[in-house]
């Protein structure tokens, strides 16, 4: 099945979040730009570390406007590019 083409907040989101983590973790903007929901993160990349996790997360709270409390972040979240996405879209609805 195709993936559902992308609402204008969804697509925003989407650049936003993929702008943070090429500058978060140091990586090329094409190689984040080739991201798909099922691309692991956290575990799998050797740049997404527990101190980017921080990073990440400070620079969800100025892009998006966001006050993330602890209870709002769980480990999974950080799992894959989707899971981030929906966490994200979560914390912005």
């Amino acid at each position: 099945m195709a993936a559902q083409p992308l609402t204008d907040d969804a697509a925003a989101t989407d650049a936003t979040l993929r702008a943070l983590l090429a500058e978060t973790l140091g990586l090329s903007e094409a190689r984040v730009a080739a991201f798909d929901a099922d691309t692991e993160l956290f575990g799998a990349l050797p740049e997404f570390d527990s101190m980017a996790v921080a990073n990440l997360l400070t620079g969800l709270e100025e892009r998006f406007d966001l006050l993330i409390e602890d209870g709002d972040v769980e480990a999974e979240d950080f799992a894959t590019f989707g899971s981030l996405t929906a966490f994200v879209e979560r914390l912005t609805a």
